[in-house]
C-alpha cells in the first residue's frame, strides 16, 4: 500500500508563508506596512521554532493584518505562483496519489483550497482554519473550536483521522514534527527547500531539500530520476567561480578549492564524489577513477587532457569533456606578444632598467614584420595564431603529423627537420602525449637558425629543459619564452623552481597561457554547460573519450543510457529483454568508439522493474543510469 502524505501549506506547499503576503497586499498604502510586517514574521518564526503556542501566535498576528475579504483573490494568485518548483515539477507525483494526499495546515483554507487544487488536489482534503469576517468583509478573527487553531492541533486532528497504513508527514515547522513525536506518523521528512528551521532538522528522519528527495528516499516515482541535491561536484584549482554558479543553481553540491590535490588526498576525496572539475595540475590517474565508485563525469577546464587517464575513465564509465576553444584566443595573444618582447630583446632591457642601466640600443632589436614563423602543432591554437601573425606580416609556417588545411598564406611544412631549419621564431602548440615527450632536444635545437627565438606554450614535458638551457647559453636561441614546465607548483603558496631561472632574454611564465578574465569565463560557463547536458539528457557531444551523442530533449518518456564494452551482440540483448517485458520503444540511438558502445534508449513509461535489472546485468555493462 502507498504511503499517506500529510503535507503542511505555508514555506512547504508555498514558498512563503501566506499571511505574510497577505500583510503586504492589505497594507500596500499603509505607513504601518513594515512595522506590522516585522512584527508577524517575529511572531510566525517564534511559533514555527515552538518558542510560542500556536493559538497565542495566532491571535497576536490576526489584528496585524488589518485584511479584507476582497484581498483574497490577489493572495490566491500571488500564492500559485509561489507554489514549490519541486512540487511543480512533481504535478504527476500529485495527480497519481491525490487519494492519499492531505494538506493540514495552520494556515486558512479560504486561499489553501484554489492553491492546491493547482496541482490536481482535492480541496475536501485540505484541513486547515478558517477566518471569521465581520458584516463589511474585514477578517476580524478565526474560527477558535476548529482544533487547528490550538496548540498541537495537528497531531489531535490527524489522531482523529484514523489513517491506515504508512503515514507520512512533510513540513518545516515544529508543528508538523509534533505528529511523528505523538505517534501518528511513521516519518517526518524536514523540508527545507524554502526555509530551514534548525531547531526541526535535528528531529527529523530526514532533511529533504526538495521533493525530489524525498519521493527517491521513498522509492517513489518523481520527475528527476536521481535528486540533483544528491549530486557531488568537487572543483579543484580555483576554477572560475561561475562554474560554481551554475553548478550551485542546477540544485548540486559543491565542494570548491583553489588547489590541486596528490593522488593519495584526491583518491580519499573523491569516493563519493559525481563531477570533478580540474585543471591543469590535478593528475586523473587509474587508481583516482578507481577510488571514485559514483564518478560520472570529469570536466577538464582547460585544452588538454594528458593529466586524465581517458582509458581508465572510458573502462569505468566516466565521461570527460575539456574546453577546447575557450582560452584559444588567450594563449595567441600570449604568444603574440612574447614573439615580439623577445625578438626586441625587451626581458633584458627591462631587466636592466630596473636594476638602474640604460641600454638604449638597436642591436638585437628585430621587428616580427617580414621573419618566417614555424609553428609545430595546428590546432585550434595553431590555426588561430597562424590567422593572427600573418596579420602582423610575418611568413607561416606549419608542421603537424595530422593532415591539417592551411588558413590564409601559411605554408605545410612536410617534417619536423624542415620547419626547424627554416624559421626565424619557433613556437610549439602540440599536446602532452607520451610520444611527444622531450620532443625537442639538443639533436632538434642543433637544426635551428642562430639566434631563433623560441616559445614553448604547450605542455612541460615536451621540451628537454637541460638542453633548452644549453642552447641558451651557447647562443643559439636568441630569446626564449616558457609558460609550461615539467615539474609545476601544486598551487601558488609552493616554491617555483626551474633550471632557466635568471637565462639570458628569457621570459617564464606560471602556466597562464590561457589564465585571462575572459578564458576562464568562457570556460567555466562550457564545461559545466556539456556535463550538465550528460547528466540531464544523455548527451555526450564535446566528450573527449565516449561517443559523441547529441540528443533532445524528451518528454513522456523514460530515457535508458546503457555504455557497454564494444563486443558484439550487446544492442541485441538490449532489445531482447525490452521486448521480452513487452517494453515499448520511442526512440533508440546506438554510437560506438573503439572502447566502448552507447545505447540511449526512450520507452514508455509503463515498465517493469525486472527490465532495469536485466539491462543492469548484460555481461558487458560498464554503467546503465535512467532517466525522467
Amino acid at each position: 500500500m502507498k504511503p499517506t502524505f500529510i503535507i503542511d501549506f505555508d514555506s512547504t506547499f508555498t514558498q512563503v508563508e501566506a499571511l505574510d503576503i497577505l500583510c503586504e497586499i492589505a497594507l500596500k498604502d499603509s505607513p504601518k506596512k513594515d512595522q506590522h510586517l516585522q512584527e508577524i514574521q517575529a511572531i510566525t518564526d517564534q511559533g514555527m521554532a515552538g518558542e510560542i503556542n500556536f493559538r497565542q501566535s495566532l491571535e497576536k498576528r490576526i489584528p496585524l493584518l488589518l485584511a479584507h475579504r476582497d484581498h483574497l483573490p490577489e493572495l490566491i494568485e500571488v500564492l500559485k505562483e509561489k507554489v514549490s518548483p519541486s512540487f511543480k515539477r512533481n504535478k504527476a507525483f500529485f495527480e497519481q496519489n491525490k487519494e492519499r494526499i492531505f494538506i493540514v495546515s495552520n494556515g486558512f483554507q479560504d486561499f489553501i483550497k484554489p492553491v492546491i487544487e493547482t496541482l490536481g488536489l482535492y480541496p475536501g482534503k485540505v484541513y486547515a482554519n478558517s477566518f471569521v469576517y465581520d458584516e463589511a468583509g474585514h477578517i476580524v478573527g478565526f474560527d477558535k473550536n476548529n482544533p487547528l487553531s490550538q496548540s498541537g492541533g495537528k497531531p489531535k486532528l490527524i489522531e482523529q483521522m484514523q489513517l491506515d497504513g504508512e503515514v507520512v508527514v512533510i513540513g518545516d515547522g515544529y508543528n508538523d514534527y509534533e505528529i511523528k513525536q505523538q505517534g501518528h506518523a511513521d516519518k517526518f521528512f524536514a523540508f527545507t527547500e524554502n526555509v530551514k528551521r534548525e531547531q526541526v532538522v535535528p528531529l527529523a528522519d530526514h532533511e529533504a531539500p526538495n521533493l525530489d528527495d524525498i519521493l527517491y528516499e521513498l522509492n517513489m516515482s518523481r520527475a528527476h530520476s536521481y535528486p540533483k541535491n544528491r549530486i557531488k561536484v568537487l572543483l579543484l584549482e580555483g576554477v572560475h567561480e561561475d562554474a560554481v554558479r551554475l553548478f550551485s543553481e542546477e540544485g548540486y553540491q559543491v565542494e570548491y578549492l583553489t588547489t590541486a590535490l596528490h593522488e593519495d588526498e584526491l583518491c580519499e576525496k573523491i569516493q563519493d564524489v559525481n563531477i570533478i572539475g580540474i585543471r591543469s595540475k590535478t593528475q586523473i590517474t587509474r587508481k583516482v577513477v578507481e577510488s571514485a565508485k559514483r564518478l560520472i563525469a570529469v570536466g577538464a577546464y582547460c585544452i588538454g587532457t594528458n593529466q586524465i587517464d581517458l582509458e581508465a575513465c572510458t573502462e569505468n564509465g566516466v565521461a570527460v569533456f575539456n574546453a577546447p576553444y575557450s582560452n584559444t584566443r588567450s594563449v595567441v595573444e600570449l604568444a603574440i606578444a612574447e614573439m615580439i618582447l623577445l625578438i626586441r630583446n625587451l626581458p633584458d632591457k627591462v631587466a636592466g632598467m630596473h636594476n638602474g642601466t640604460w641600454q638604449k640600443s638597436a642591436t638585437n632589436s628585430r621587428e616580427v614584420r617580414g621573419k618566417k614563423l614555424g609553428i609545430i602543432g595546428y590546432g585550434s591554437i595553431g590555426a588561430q595564431l597562424s590567422v593572427v601573425a600573418e596579420a602582423l606580416g610575418m611568413d607561416v609556417y606549419f608542421y603537424d603529423t595530422i593532415d591539417k588545411l592551411a588558413l590564409g598564406n601559411a605554408t605545410k611544412c612536410e617534417s619536423l627537420e624542415e620547419i626547424l631549419q627554416l624559421s626565424d621564431i619557433i613556437t610549439l602548440h602540440i599536446d602532452g602525449r607520451p610520444e611527444n615527450d622531450n620532443l625537442i632536444g639538443a639533436k632538434e635545437f642543433a637544426l635551428m637558425k642562430d639566434n631563433v627565438i623560441f616559445l614553448n606554450l604547450a605542455r612541460g614535458k615536451v621540451v628537454d629543459i637541460p638542453a633548452l638551457k644549453a642552447a641558451i647559453e651557447s647562443g643559439k636561441i636568441g630569446g626564449t619564452g616558457v609558460d609550461v614546465f615539467p615539474k609545476e607548483p601544486k598551487s601558488n603558496d609552493e616554491a617555483f623552481e626551474s633550471d632557466l631561472m635568471g637565462a639570458r632574454n628569457t621570459i617564464l611564465t606560471p602556466h597562464i597561457g590561457g589564465s585571462t578574465e575572459e578564458a576562464q569565463e568562457n570556460i567555466g560557463h562550457f564545461v559545466p554547460g556539456k556535463i550538465m547536458a550528460y547528466i540531464n539528457t544523455g548527451s555526450t557531444y564535446g566528450s573527449v573519450n565516449f561517443p559523441n551523442v547529441q540528443l533532445p530533449n524528451f518528454e513522456g518518456a523514460h530515457r535508458l543510457l546503457h555504455i557497454h564494452k564494444n563486443v558484439p551482440n550487446v544492442m541485441a540483448q538490449i532489445n531482447q529483454i525490452l521486448a521480452k517485458h513487452e517494453t515499448n520503444i520511442l526512440g533508440q540511438h546506438l554510437k560506438t568508439n573503439e572502447h566502448i558502445g552507447y545505447v540511449i534508449t526512450d520507452i514508455d513509461k509503463a515498465y517493469s522493474d525486472a527490465v532495469l535489472k536485466e539491462l543492469k546485468d548484460i555481461e558487458a555493462t560498464i554503467w546503465f543510469r535512467i532517466l525522467y
